[in-house]
C-alpha cells in the first residue's frame, strides 16, 4: 500500500484545520501557506472533503473552511480511504474487486488479508485529535 499525495495532504490539511480551529472558517490561503501546498491543488482536496461532509466551506469574506465534527470524531482510515479509496496492499482485497481466479489454491491470500487487516484497526484507531498538536500558541479552540 502506497499512499498518494492526494491522501497524504488531507491529513495534514484536516491536522491543520484541527489545529486551528476556531467559530470562524480557516480560508484557503493560510492552510496553503502553513502546509506548503498549492492553493490550486488544494482547492481539489478541499472540494472532495467538502463534497462528503467532512468539511463545511463558505465562499466570500470572512470565508474558509473548518471541520463539520470534532477532531476526536474523525479517523485517519475514513480520511485516506475517502481520498485513496482503499488501503489494501493487493488489489484482490479492494472493495468490489472481481474474484480472482486463483483465490482456491492461493498460498499468500490470508498472509494479504492479515496485513490489511492490520492497516485497517491501526488507522482506524487514531483520530485527528491524536495527531493534532492542543493547546498551540494563537489557536482559539472552543470547549
Amino acid at each position: 500500500m502506497i499512499v498518494s499525495t492526494k491522501g497524504r495532504y488531507a491529513l495534514r490539511v484536516m491536522i491543520d484545520l484541527a489545529e486551528h480551529q476556531s467559530e470562524k472558517y480557516v480560508p484557503l490561503k493560510e492552510v496553503a501557506a502553513r502546509q506548503e501546498i498549492s492553493e490550486k491543488y488544494l482547492e481539489n482536496i478541499l472540494k472532495v472533503l467538502v463534497q462528503n461532509g467532512f468539511l463545511e466551506g463558505l465562499r466570500g469574506k470572512g470565508g474558509g473552511y473548518r471541520l463539520t465534527r470534532s477532531p476526536d470524531q474523525y479517523t485517519v482510515s475514513e480520511i485516506l480511504m475517502l481520498t485513496e479509496g482503499s488501503l489494501a496492499p493487493v488489489s484482490c482485497l479492494t472493495p468490489g474487486a472481481s474474484a480472482c481466479a486463483r483465490m482456491a489454491n492461493c498460498r499468500t491470500y490470508e498472509m494479504w488479508k492479515g496485513l490489511n487487516d492490520l492497516i485497517s484497526d491501526y488507522f482506524g484507531k487514531i483520530t485527528l485529535a491524536d495527531l493534532a498538536l492542543p493547546d498551540q500558541a494563537g489557536n482559539d479552540y472552543v470547549i
